[in-house]
């Protein structure tokens, strides 16, 4: 599996990439980009199976992101991992076509929960 982690901050990167080795997808493929706009390059190189991404990021944001991707007729799973937590933001990101969303801190159990049904 190849999973693209799409976030503004290097250390959250590296903290999803070492949680998802933690879960039931173990070893994997790992794509980064530090903005939506890198993001939507890096979905159109490397085909990832899964996008996991921030939502407040500099130059394009995840919910930029993800609704360019969308309308580009891209279905690949996609899930927010956020200091973001309001219904608001809930609502938005599932209707917009994210699969899930999860609040930071998050741990190996709460990424695996919403893991499981989004890449089966």
């Amino acid at each position: 599996m190849k999973v693209l982690i799409v976030d503004d901050s290097r250390a959250m990167r590296m903290i999803v990439k070492r949680t998802l080795g933690q879960t039931d997808v173990g070893k994997c493929d790992i794509v980064e980009a530090s903005n939506g706009a890198e993001g939507l390059a890096q979905v159109e190189a490397e085909r990832p199976d899964l996008v996991l991404c921030d939502w407040n990021m500099p130059e394009m944001s995840g919910i930029e992101f993800l609704k360019q991707l969308r309308e580009s007729g891209s279905e690949v799973a996609f899930g927010f991992i956020t200091s973001e937590s309001g219904e608001d933001i809930k609502t938005l990101a599932m209707e917009t076509g994210a699969q899930f969303i999860i609040t930071k801190p998050f741990t190996a159990q709460s990424l695996n929960a919403a893991l499981v049904p989004a890449t089966a």
